[in-house]
């Protein structure tokens, strides 16, 4: 079966999929939207267009490096409308945007904490990331240590923030097709689930990277349309728009102060913690840093990605803010209650999906919840194939073949894996159906901030660091994040159903623990650390460094 005829057969089967669920009746999930057939028309369009763009750039990806990283063949430019694209997922539109309609001006502190991230990987992680690399972030972790330990504590962080980080945009594109196509919520993530598991098995990162320009800025182009009608709509005066909202809102003038949703100051540093270092530890954002030709390109990318970001998450909270003064004086079409809150139809998440119904019709609903989708399905589908390489490059050709495993096998293991993270994914976000996207993000971050950073800061920076001290803090912050999180009452009240009051936890984010936790272990553990094999790794470090800075030898990763 020829590679177009692979791609006929997948389409019509998700088409199928989207038509039995529609032809179902309710099961129980929620109440069944009207099906928009303008919305799904143009749908189904830009589909269809990012997945011919995926078979034009299959043809390019031929082995391991073309899959895992499109052979630096990304200017900085391009990368850095690549990383917006990633970063500005179903949690940055949908998210922030939802918080913002629900708790004002709290919503911020998690566009804020996302974009002061950046610098962090401007001045500490883009270049040296660049030139210690190939395809993961583990491959700079472990560059002067054993590969075994470090690996396998890259691969299970990695896995996590990734798993944590799909169930948000699964709950986000759930949502988003229950109302478009009128499908049941379950239906709609299954559907979701296979279209993903289209992109990344057959394209691999080369393909992901051009399907995230093109929704980059078309992602771009429509949260600025929706920002300028809201404007338009107040006269072009900020002030108005927000005296507005505040009359209109439940809140009312608590609306435009702090603690709304974050209620006391630890939790609002331990959040911050979580999304402003927690960036600076994302598999799926530090891959792309192996996309580009050089250390320059690297930057370059960093740069352009901090203002296409910064642009962006200045319109989301217009949009949080219009979509308050849209909806709630004009209920009808879009509440089945009467709580801000709670009475949305899809929840907060889709309060931009509405606003865009609200300010332009069914067609410019069509057009946003395509790109919505768009902006979902290739978050999801670069989320996939960070947690596969994971798997394939840092687990298995490493860890278990030690290095001696073909192009071929490692492509095998991936795509074994995307299937499998697809299924789960899929599960996990029916699961997490009701919970905020943008918050269910922020526990990702928490690990990241917690198991990811702390091993790259260190290990790249600090002499003394050694393998033993490495792996024990990474696993320490990874597993007291872990814990910490399902002790919080985001997972143990909202998720488990535990009553009201009850999480052994009492923060939303544990990376006020868990991340000064790692670098403790890291920084303790390294320095009793006498054995021979420290000493060698503290020997390398020398080594490292002038490549980090420089670049020598960068076009060839040191393997061990």
């Amino acid at each position: 079966m020829t590679l177009l005829a692979r791609y006929l057969v997948l389409v019509a089967a998700t088409l199928a999929v989207a038509g039995v669920a529609v032809a179902m009746p309710s099961v129980g999930l929620g109440p069944r939207q009207p099906t928009n057939w303008s919305a799904i028309t143009t749908f189904i369009f830009f589909v269809g267009a990012t997945l011919w763009m995926t078979r034009l750039a299959t043809a390019r990806s031929r082995s391991s490096a073309d899959f895992y990283s499109p052979g630096g063949g990304i200017s900085g430019f391009q990368n850095g409308l690549a990383i917006a694209g990633d970063y500005m997922s179903a949690a940055s539109f949908l998210g922030i945007s939802g918080l913002v309609f629900v708790s004002g001006f709290d919503g911020l502190i998690f566009s804020i904490g996302w974009l002061v991230g950046w610098p962090v990987i401007t001045f500490l992680m883009a270049e040296r990331l660049r030139n210690l690399g190939k395809f993961t972030f583990a491959d700079v972790a472990a560059y002067r240590f054993s590969q075994k330990p470090v690996r396998s504590l890259a691969a299970l962080g990695s896995l996590l923030v990734v798993l944590f980080y799909l169930i948000a945009q699964m709950v986000g594109a759930g949502q988003l097709v229950k109302i478009l196509f009128g499908l049941e919520y379950a239906y709609a993530v299954i559907m979701v689930g296979i279209v993903m598991m289209m992109y990344v098995l057959l394209g691999g990162m080369t393909s992901t990277t051009w399907v995230m320009i093109n929704k980059a800025v078309l992602l771009l182009a429509g949260t600025t349309l929706m920002a300028l009608a809201v404007l338009f709509g107040v006269g072009f005066n900020p002030d108005a728009l927000f005296s507005r909202a505040t009359d209109l809102h439940v809140l009312k003038d608590a609306l435009m102060a702090p603690g709304g949703l974050i209620k006391d100051p630890v939790s609002a540093v331990s959040v911050g913690l979580a999304l402003m270092f927690g960036t600076a530890g994302l598999p799926h954002i530090l891959m792309r840093f192996f996309t580009v030709a050089n250390a320059r390109e690297a930057r370059k990318s960093v740069a352009w990605a901090t203002l296409w970001i910064g642009y962006f998450y200045v319109l989301t909270f217009i949009i949080g803010f219009g979509a308050i003064v849209s909806l709630v004086a004009n209920p009808g079409p879009y509440f089945i209650g009467g709580k801000v809150a709670n009475g949305l139809q899809g929840g907060a998440n889709m309060a931009a999906i509405h606003l865009a119904s609200a300010l332009g019709g069914d067609l410019f609903l069509g057009f946003i919840a395509a790109v919505a989708f768009t902006t979902i399905l290739a978050v999801v589908a670069g989320l996939t194939l960070s947690g596969a390489s994971a798997v394939s490059h840092d687990l298995y050709a490493t860890v278990l073949r030690k290095g001696a495993a073909t192009s071929e096998e490692e492509r095998r293991v991936s795509k074994l894996t995307t299937f499998s993270l697809g299924l789960v994914a899929v599960v996990l976000g029916i699961v997490f159906e009701h919970q905020n996207v943008a918050f269910m993000v922020m526990l990702a971050f928490s690990i990241a901030c917690s198991a990811n950073f702390p091993v790259l800061f260190m290990a790249v920076l600090w002499r003394d660091c050694t393998t033993r001290g490495a792996t024990i803090g990474g696993f320490l912050g990874l597993f007291s994040a872990l814990l910490l999180t399902v002790l919080s009452p985001v997972v143990w009240e909202s998720v488990l159903g535990n009553p009201a009051g009850s999480a052994l936890f009492p923060y939303a984010s544990p990376a006020i623990v868990s991340m000064p936790l790692a670098f403790l272990a890291i920084w303790g553990i390294s320095l009793l650390d006498r054995s021979p094999q420290a000493c060698r790794e503290r020997a390398l470090f020398q080594d490292q460094l002038i490549r980090s800075e420089t670049g020598i030898g960068a076009s060839a990763p040191r393997s061990h």
